[in-house]
């Protein structure tokens, strides 16, 4: 499997989408019931596609019930994450630190082994994702629980990306696989949130149920391009290319919450351009 320029053009628009529903969460007043909303908008989004798509092969069933699961784990890291610190601190951490996960495990279990090219842009785009983040030690020990929380996402992340990288090859469709896990993933989180939170998940729905639809379908768009490309390309390399959503992260950032830029986020983002051109290579 080779990286080609519709797949690369294809994951950098997910990126944007990935970066975009990320931003409305950080930028909500509750991080927990905006999660939960994107969560429930993506199920809801998915619903009316069932009828018209084949159901995942069933090889694929073990894979789409761990993703669920684990996404679980993933959603509840990522409210941690974002109550604890700025979206252009904890974002860059978790999807910078993710792909050399990924990449790592990909020889490990699947036997992908990246050419030199290929890892030389997956390091790139990595050490530029978490340059955008990265100020000095002092910073990332003042920011501790924000860091650690990131951290712990990066490995959730690199978890669903493996188990989702290998389930989608095995279903007999990136848009049947997507779907469903869309569908199956709105319980759970919700079902806690609504308990947890009672009447208030409710009442909340009705106020911004536009935002949760709009954030949702970014969601499916974003992550159901990624696993289309999974059964095109290697995963490392698709997991690797997907985390150029920190640049747009980090510009939303600046943009719609005000939060600062400068040279070193100019920096990291040259890198991962590097990173993306090297890919290609």
């Amino acid at each position: 499997m080779e990286l080609s320029l519709g797949v690369t053009l294809a994951v950098l628009g997910a990126a944007l989408l990935h970066a975009a529903w990320n931003a409305m969460i950080k930028g909500s007043s509750d991080k927990l019931l905006d999660t939960a909303l994107v969560v429930a908008g993506g199920g809801a989004v998915a619903i009316p596609f069932l009828p018209f798509i084949a159901f995942p092969a069933p090889a694929s069933w073990p894979y789409l019930v761990a993703s669920v699961v684990i996404h679980v784990g993933y959603y509840f890291a990522l409210v941690g994450t974002y109550r604890a610190g700025d979206l252009s601190h904890g974002y860059p951490l978790m999807r910078g630190i993710a792909p050399l996960l990924v990449a790592v495990m990909s020889v490990a279990f699947l036997g992908e082994v990246p050419g030199a090219w290929m890892w030389a842009g997956i390091a790139l785009i990595s050490a530029g994702v978490v340059g955008i983040s990265f100020s000095s030690v002092r910073t990332l020990l003042q920011n501790g629980r924000a860091t650690a929380w990131a951290l712990a996402n990066a490995a959730i992340i690199a978890t669903y990306t493996l188990v989702d990288g290998t389930g989608v090859r095995l279903a007999g469709g990136a848009e049947s696989y997507a779907l469903w896990m869309f569908f199956l993933d709105g319980f759970p989180f919700c079902a806690y949130a609504a308990w947890t939170r009672r009447g208030e998940f409710a009442r909340y729905a009705g106020r911004f149920w536009g935002r949760g639809l709009i954030a949702g379908a970014f969601s499916i768009g974003a992550y159901g391009i990624a696993l289309w490309a999974m059964t095109r390309a290697p995963i490392a390399a698709v997991a690797s290319l997907r985390e150029t959503s920190v640049i747009f992260a980090a510009l939303l950032g600046t943009w719609l919450l005000h939060e600062p830029f400068g040279s070193r986020r100019l920096a990291g983002a040259v890198a991962v351009a590097a990173g993306v051109v090297a890919l290609k290579g």
